[in-house]
């Protein structure tokens, strides 16, 4: 029998399988579970829910953190780490993130955490954008706020979230010259980027 770290490993890829497969909507325990070759107690001693199962599922990946793109312009830095998030949600990520929004809407404690985490990843990515472009002077200090920090990647997830995936590069695009870096720069008075 396995167990530990191997009996994780082999749920976290049945669980990512059937995801695939299936969707999240009907994504199950018991599939998971028997996909994986454990019994449903197991799944449900360790995560009590799809979501949270899930989301371990999506942590466990072998992801190496995410490194801010450096190119030496604010617009295909910001660019390049939107077509990196794009890519991401035109697939099987793009297809957890879809479901764990649906169950969000249903129980939002339940996916507070995974949100949180979510959010302060691609926060920490954009901020380390934005604060090389002050130093840069495309930007004025000043500018990098939460509110447009968070901006640009809430516009891509909304895009997602009402037409799913695909995103098209022109949106992307739009996104950064006609909404971020107007406000980036015309409005704090820092020129153009």
């Amino acid at each position: 029998r396995r167990r530990g770290e191997e009996l994780n490993a082999a749920i976290f890829e049945a669980t990512l399988a059937e995801l695939a497969e299936v969707g999240y909507s009907r994504l199950a325990m018991e599939r998971v579970a028997a996909r994986a070759g454990a019994s449903k107690m197991s799944l449900y001693r360790r995560w009590p829910n799809r979501a949270e199962l899930l989301i371990a599922a999506l942590q466990h990946q072998d992801r190496e953190p995410e490194l801010a793109p450096d190119t030496g312009r604010l617009r295909d830095d910001v660019l390049a780490f939107l077509r990196r998030a794009a890519a991401l949600l035109d697939g099987v990520f793009g297809e957890a993130v879809r479901g764990l929004m649906a169950e969000t809407l249903i129980d939002p404690d339940r996916t507070a955490s995974a949100r949180a985490g979510a959010l302060m990843a691609r926060d920490r990515v954009m901020r380390e954008i934005l604060d090389r472009a002050a130093a840069r002077g495309e930007i004025s200090p000043a500018a990098v706020t939460p509110q447009l920090v968070g901006l640009a990647p809430a516009l891509v997830d909304h895009h997602f979230l009402i037409y799913g995936a695909p995103i098209p590069d022109d949106v992307l695009t739009g996104i950064v010259d006609g909404v971020l870096l107007p406000l980036l720069t015309h409005a704090w008075g820092a020129g153009d980027a």
